[in-house]
């Protein structure tokens, strides 16, 4: 249905706003707000039967254009514009255009929304879901999302997400819940509540499981989903009686869209953590002793996605202050991770040959980055004047003798391919990533090459982090970190290439901190700062993306 063209008074004046049937009344309410300035938590809205309500169904209201709405409520200060007037890329001259795309936007906090503004920034570094969403969306909060990024995509300032915030809401609840205090805000019954950034990681997912996935290739499923395809893995569980040798083993299957990092005393890094959850004892009855039994459980990946979403269980419910709690240990995680240690013997069987080789071509690929900058310091350049000035010639022979100049692009064992050893002899980058792509691309099993979507190598690159900041469970302050190569279509996105502008520096491992609206380069030594150990930003939820081919 499309939008209609209704009234609403408040404190006798009459405002003319848009009712969109098919979205949630708080997105109405938001549209209220911004002409009255009553607070949607402090609003009531007369309709036929009541008070409006965020799980009203529009259809018993029966809106229809120039209805007049009463609103109750006191107002509060307007939502105010800019500091700085909004410019869209299209008003643009191209210094201003090129210093804008440099930097992506942030969005504004509508009081205690961090955890959703760093969730929502974490999942933009998985650009095949913004494919999905532009190709087809359901209604609701998938709708929601694509004209979120749709929007954060169009401008240079900071975007506020109200209607989102508002679907979020409408679809789960648990995101609505309001926060009691003393004084007058306690009166006037609170704001909204921090909310944990991993359930919110979870539900937004959950409410994306009904989005197709972008056109594979031919003979693939038309019905095919985008979560399960891009982000949901598989695990293989086996339980193992410790006490009945004899008792078959009990094997059983389970989609996951994550795996947990348990962080106990004995966890330093990250791949502990994630064994200990893997791994372990249960107690369960056992039906060839007829008794409760003690079980060994072993869990492994039968599937691994192309994103997989690693969560680090810093919070725990503690018993003698009947409360949760932030577990503050420094735990390190990877900025390149080995997932073949957590597949199964069958699918660490299928990865292994290209995982091995990947990491050959990563290492001469890596080598000849080196050359080739080596020969662009050597090339002459030209001063103001126009004339040219030749580079230091002693500098690439104090390469050499240090070692570093050692062949670099020297092919692999076998292999002949005639690879150069000098930066001038080089050939374009695009030729040695046709050949290495044919090689790899040879190696994949048959099987895994046939399920769109899952990985290929096993081997896994950190392209976004959400951290939380503080002591305490229900409260503290969220941050997202995307690496900015990220940001760029990603080379598994249909149709990614030359559209999606140029390639960025490979060498450029900075990432984008964004907090809030306050969007920041955040340097990759850094990093290992987001490990925990105290109250600071400590790593909450990880995601890795499989590592190209080409």
């Amino acid at each position: 249905m499309a939008p209609l063209a209704v009234k609403i008074k408040h404190a006798g004046k009459v405002h003319d706003v848009q009712l969109d049937p098919d979205q949630p009344p708080a997105v109405f309410k938001d549209a209220v707000y911004q002409v009255t300035g009553v607070p949607p938590d402090r609003m009531k809205v007369m309709v036929k039967g009541g008070i409006l309500k965020d799980d009203t169904d529009w259809r018993k209201v029966a809106p229809k254009a120039g209805q007049t709405f009463m609103v109750i409520g006191a107002a509060g200060e307007l939502p105010k514009p800019p500091s700085t007037p909004i410019q869209f890329l299209e008003d643009m001259d191209e210094t201003s255009l090129a210093e804008a795309l440099a930097m992506p936007v942030g969005l504004v906090n509508l009081g205690n929304t961090c955890y959703m503004n760093a969730t929502l920034q974490a999942m933009r570094a998985i650009p095949e879901l913004q494919v999905a969403l532009q190709n087809s969306t359901p209604s609701g909060l998938p709708m929601a999302l694509r004209n979120l990024y749709t929007n954060m995509s169009k401008t240079t300032d900071s975007v506020t997400p109200s209607a989102f915030v508002a679907a979020l809401r409408h679809a789960f609840p648990q995101f609505a819940e309001q926060t009691r205090g003393g004084g007058l805000k306690g009166m006037l019954g609170g704001g909204y509540a921090q909310q944990d950034a991993e359930e919110c990681w979870v539900q937004i997912t959950n409410s994306l499981k009904d989005v197709p996935a972008p056109p594979g290739p031919s003979g693939s499923s038309a019905n095919a989903k985008f979560v399960e395809q891009y982000m949901t893995g598989e695990l293989r569980r086996v339980l193992k009686c410790d006490e009945a040798p004899e008792e078959p083993e009990s094997i059983s299957f389970e989609k996951v869209l994550k795996i947990s990092c348990n962080i106990s005393n004995a966890v330093n890094y990250m791949q502990q953590g994630i064994m200990e959850a893997l791994d372990g004892k249960i107690e369960k009855q056992s039906p060839s002793l007829g008794r409760e039994a003690l079980y060994t459980s072993t869990s492994r990946m039968s599937r691994l996605p192309s994103y997989l979403t690693v969560h680090m269980v810093r919070f725990a419910w503690k018993r003698d202050i009947g409360k949760k709690a932030k577990i503050m240990r420094r735990v390190k995680f990877p900025t390149e991770y080995d997932a073949l240690d957590i597949a199964t013997p069958e699918l660490k069987e299928k990865l292994l040959p290209v995982s091995r080789k990947l990491k050959e071509v990563e290492k001469e690929r890596a080598e000849r980055r080196k050359i080739r900058k080596r020969t662009k310091a050597a090339q002459p350049t030209k001063d103001k004047e126009g004339d040219v000035q030749m580079a230091d010639a002693s500098a690439p022979e104090a390469s050499s003798s240090s070692g570093d100049a050692a062949p670099a692009a020297t092919p692999a064992e076998g292999e002949g391919k005639g690879k150069s050893v000098a930066g001038a002899e080089l050939e374009d980058e695009s030729v040695y990533r046709e050949r290495e792509g044919k090689e790899l691309d040879a190696l994949i099993h048959p099987d895994i090459k046939a399920d769109i979507g899952a990985s290929t190598t096993g081997q896994y690159e950190l392209v976004a982090i959400v951290t939380h900041k503080g002591a305490e469970a229900d409260a503290g302050h969220y941050i997202g970190f995307v690496k900015k190569r990220a940001l760029h279509a990603s080379p598994l996105a249909p149709g990614a290439g030359s559209a999606a502008g140029p390639a960025p520096d490979e060498d450029d491992e900075d990432w984008y901190k964004f907090d809030d609206d306050k969007v920041s380069i955040f340097p990759a030594e850094k990093l290992e700062t987001l490990s925990g150990g105290g109250q600071d930003a400590s790593a909450y939820v990880l995601l890795y993306r499989t590592r190209p081919l080409v």
